[in-house]
């Protein structure tokens, strides 16, 4: 079999800040860079990316790809109109080549679901909507979606299967990737579409109530795998990317094939009911930091707080200062000298001014940036600090954490500053703190630490929940909203609720 495929990752918060461009899908960052024909297949065998997994099958299969180009970029406002269709473009380019050459005979997409342009709400329905133009009704189309995509109709109706992610934080990404291999496999070995069964849930749920390891998402999932044995169909329960003001925005659950209609609205059922198992407790930076204190005298492992308003994988930059604040106005650092750290904190100029000073040396600095949220709102001002260099680092770290063990990342000359008492991570490149390496890497152990503030929202539990005594959210001043509600919509319809 001839399989031709590509990948376009991008989750976006159209309230956020700062949009992807060209150059961020150029960079990747957190993602790896923009790459294209063999280079993807090369470069991504045997990694955790979904892509990875569907190129393993593939070749465990003997299956003859045809790879296009993969773009990935970190969450943040609007896809630009000239990034989106330069990828489009590419990607439409080499199907066409391929069709030239000979029959393809399936198309596979890795796509995260979530993404928004400039010009478009649905930048994945259209890009499957032109691959469904260029290979005719007959050619099956499978995409892999994160477990946050807003699944919208034209998704469904263009593709022959969509399957997404069961784990948040996402560490079954390979596993979907096989998954949506078999799917085609046995959308292939039928020679037709399969029934399709779809029920959207009526109401938006926040990215930290998704966790899937803890309740009520551990039970809801467990219920997926359960009914698909049972009804001899292939589920999906993809929960949505609370900040996208699109019309399609939410929950949507799915399946093909079997007994698909009674599985999905059981599990409809299962995660519409009650509502309430999806409330959140949230603190203040305040409270945060003050329970963290009283619970950290008496632990032998850190408290961890996440900082998930500024989560650089939800469209924030890593760059807020509230949580600083709060520790700095706690005297956290004084109650425990050198064994409170936050990171990371996304600021170039203050790497840039450690590296020049070298370590142990001395320095005032200004930390962090007041940067816009919603509503004409903007996050704390920066802090001005007097600084101790404790340690550089060039930011090349490999990760060792589930969630991307293996991959090698580049933050960007680095730093470790002390500021009254409490450890500081500085990178030149934003992304979210979900790698206990994104500590070890400027001299932390996070073991040793008796609170470490990780601005993340979910991703950092998967590395960070065994060495945790205890995980505490905190709702600090920054652009990817906790609570829906807090957000300025327009384009959701008045039947969403806003809350559960």
């Amino acid at each position: 079999m001839r399989i031709f495929i590509a990948g376009f990752q991008h989750e976006t918060n159209t309230f956020a800040p700062t949009k992807a461009d060209w150059a961020a899908f150029e960079a990747g960052s957190a993602f790896p860079p923009y790459r294209r024909g063999q280079a993807i297949i090369d470069a991504y065998r045997g990694l955790t990316l979904a892509v990875s997994g569907f190129i393993d099958h593939a070749e465990e299969r003997g299956w003859t790809l045809v790879p296009s180009a993969w773009a990935g970029a970190v969450p943040s406002a609007h896809v630009t109109q000239d990034a989106f269709e330069r990828i489009a473009a590419a990607i439409d380019e080499d199907l066409q080549a391929a069709l030239a050459m000979g029959d393809v005979d399936a198309v596979y997409l890795d796509l995260h679901g979530a993404a928004v342009a400039e010009h478009l709400e649905d930048p994945e329905g259209e890009l499957l909507s032109r691959v469904r133009a260029r290979v005719g009704a007959a050619v099956p189309i499978v995409a892999s979606l994160d477990l946050h995509a807003n699944v919208t109709r034209q998704m469904l109706e263009v593709a022959d299967a969509l399957v997404a992610y069961r784990t948040y934080p996402h560490v079954d990404t390979a596993d979907t990737g096989r998954l949506a291999a078999r799917l085609l496999e046995r959308r292939l070995a039928r020679g037709f579409k399969e029934q399709m069964a779809v029920r959207r849930l009526s109401f938006l749920l926040s990215l930290n109530a998704q966790c899937t390891m803890m309740a009520p998402a551990d039970a809801v999932y467990d219920t997926l795998k359960s009914l698909e044995a049972r009804h001899d169909c292939v589920l999906s329960f993809a929960m949505g990317f609370p900040a996208a003001d699109i019309a399609e925005c939410g929950p949507v659950v799915w399946g093909y094939g079997g007994e698909a209609d009674t599985a999905v609205q059981a599990l409809f059922d299962r995660a519409d009911q009650p509502r309430s198992q999806w409330v959140l407790d949230i603190l203040t930076p305040e409270a945060a930091v003050a329970e963290a204190l009283a619970l950290a005298a008496d632990a032998s492992r850190p408290v961890v707080i996440a900082d998930t308003q500024d989560n650089s994988g939800a469209g924030g930059d890593s760059n807020t200062t509230g949580m600083l604040r709060a520790l700095l106005a706690r005297k956290a650092g004084e109650w425990l000298p050198g064994r409170v750290a936050i990171g990371l904190l996304f600021d170039p100029a203050a790497a840039a001014a450690a590296h020049a000073a070298g370590e142990g040396a001395q320095l005032e600095l200004t930390l962090g940036k007041s940067v816009p949220t919603w509503g004409g709102q903007f996050s704390d001002p920066p802090v001005q600090v007097h600084a101790v260099v404790r340690k550089l680092s060039d930011g090349k770290v490999v990760m060792k954490g589930p969630m991307g063990r293996g991959s090698k990342v580049s933050l960007g000359p680095s730093a470790c500053l002390e500021v009254d008492g409490v450890l500081v991570v500085v990178s030149s490149q934003k992304t979210q703190m979900l790698d206990r390496e994104f500590y070890r890497y400027v001299g932390i152990e996070p073991e040793d630490m008796k609170i470490l503030v990780n601005k993340s929202s979910v991703h950092f539990r998967a590395d960070f929940t065994p060495i945790a005594s205890t995980i505490l959210v905190a709702k600090a001043a920054g652009p990817m909203a906790v609570d829906p509600a807090d957000l300025p919509w327009t384009r959701l319809p008045p039947s969403m609720a806003l809350r559960p």
